[in-house]
């Protein structure tokens, strides 16, 4: 199970970090911008590390307060999240689902 969470990170961020990528080029063109609730989402979704990796190596969405203000609180909702998966009663609930 540990492993599978890794690997869902790991995926999760590389993902995330491209999606920072494009849209940060997307600004820098003035093209279409990937919206910001995207971002989030992906985010909680396991993406955070990728994220906060895209925001410190490419200085997006870095500087805008109410963006980081909502991203820290999807970093502790998916911290909260793993820590009740990896519990016991997360563990059973895992079990059953097909």
């Amino acid at each position: 199970m540990r492993s599978l969470c890794l690997y869902l990170y790991i995926s999760a961020s590389v993902i995330t970090f491209l999606v920072y990528l494009v849209d940060k080029s997307a600004a820098r063109n003035r093209r279409w911008r990937i919206p910001e609730r995207t971002l989030h989402v992906l985010g909680v979704a396991g993406g955070w590390p990728g994220a906060l990796i895209a925001q410190r190596m490419l200085r997006h969405k870095s500087s805008k307060r109410s963006f980081q203000l909502i991203f820290w609180i999807t970093v502790v909702v998916n911290c909260c999240g793993l820590a009740w998966l990896l519990s016991p009663s997360g563990s059973k609930l895992l079990h059953i689902l097909p």
